[in-house]
């Protein structure tokens, strides 16, 4: 029997159409070679190009069609030159965010062998974790809504003991998936500042709360700046790392330039009921049209998605897929002879996934 799984895609602006167009293309090649699922996709309107055009960024009706969407695959929007009345830069993933209510935001990284990283791995060693942020409150949570006058600016960190218990039980859950496949040990730290701000003290007793109740996983705790620090002397270390925010927000960017630069970052935003995958790079509105951006943010991006609705729906062929996809993005950066100008080479946007499924 089948399965049919409809696909909410937002093109985005920018390079964005680029770099969906052969994911999606890839998408449907991986759905071809199995018999027990298939792939519907559902263009929909949203961006800076959609606001510049109507006034509107993200249409209501885009967003009922999302929530009914099994996945949504979303690719970099925003445009610098596009902007809002009161000069903030149009963002729907964010707006989606917050509809959503996506709490755990899933950043990976993972270095490929024989692919260059800024850092000299050691013989037997290798880089592969999973950063999760919180991705609706922390220090974020007052976005707009900060106090400033000609002497004083003030912001608001949010922590809530409902929001951080389900963070926390997706990184205890990704640690148990990633120990059973063989990727970790099994491991989850909590990155905070418990010792200085009582929010964060109040965010560690919760995560130790969740530990208790996995005892088959191990769990600890490390300060934000002594994890920036690990990050670039040993990340091999590390296994699932959960943080506020913030914190998560500028630790994911370091996890990136690990692996080469933002055009190999994907990345998820998870919630209760719906999941948003999308690449970490912007719209880079410079190179768009001259078909040289990197797709493979975006195609690993959609390789989470296919994995996130295996272990969603207990749908071995779906997780399968995901892995065939990141196997072969990782294929191709291994053999380095096909990639774009970001990592080094001359290839094209198309030449890239051409390669990419012929990988597959």
């Amino acid at each position: 029997m089948t399965d049919t799984l409809t696909v909410a895609v937002f093109e985005g602006d920018g390079i964005g159409p680029e770099i969906m167009r052969p994911t999606v293309r890839i998408l449907q090649a991986i759905s071809e070679c199995y018999e027990t699922f298939d792939l519907e996709f559902a263009t929909l309107p949203a961006g800076a190009r959609h606001y510049a055009q109507t006034g509107v960024s993200l249409p209501p009706d885009s967003l009922n069609q999302a929530k009914s969407a099994d996945a949504i695959l979303l690719s970099a929007m925003g445009d610098p030159s596009i902007r809002y009345p009161d000069g903030t830069e149009i963002s729907p993933q964010i707006e989606l965010r917050q509809e959503l209510n996506l709490i755990a935001g899933l950043r990976p990284v993972r270095v490929v062998d024989g692919h260059p990283s800024p850092l000299n791995t050691p013989n037997g060693k290798s880089i592969d974790f999973v950063l999760i942020r919180e991705s609706t409150e922390g220090l974020f949570a007052s976005m707009g809504r900060g106090t400033v006058t000609n002497d004083r600016a003030e912001e608001t960190m949010v922590i809530t003991r409902d929001t951080s218990e389900f963070l926390f039980r997706q990184a205890f859950h990704l640690a148990a998936l990633r120990k059973s496949a063989g990727r970790g040990p099994g491991r989850v730290t909590c990155v905070d500042k418990a010792n200085v701000f009582r929010s964060f003290a109040f965010f560690r007793s919760i995560f130790e709360g969740e530990a208790e109740r996995h005892p088959d996983l191990a769990a600890d705790a490390a300060y934000v700046d002594a994890t920036a620090l690990r990050m670039v002397q040993a990340p091999w270390d590390f296994d699932v790392l959960v943080t506020e925010n913030m914190f998560g927000d500028i630790l994911s960017d370091l996890g990136a330039g690990l692996m080469g630069g933002l055009g190999l970052a994907p990345s998820a935003d998870i919630g209760a009921e719906h999941a948003v995958f999308q690449p970490c790079h912007g719209s880079a509105p410079d190179i768009a049209g001259k078909g040289v951006a990197n797709p493979m943010a975006m195609i690993l991006s959609a390789a989470m998605m296919l994995e996130w609705l295996g272990d969603r729906r207990g749908h071995a062929g779906l997780n399968d897929s995901g892995a065939r996809v990141r196997d072969a993005v990782e294929a191709v950066l291994k053999d380095g002879r096909t990639l774009t100008p970001d990592l080094g080479g001359t290839a094209s946007t198309e030449d890239v996934s051409d390669r990419v499924i012929a990988a597959l």
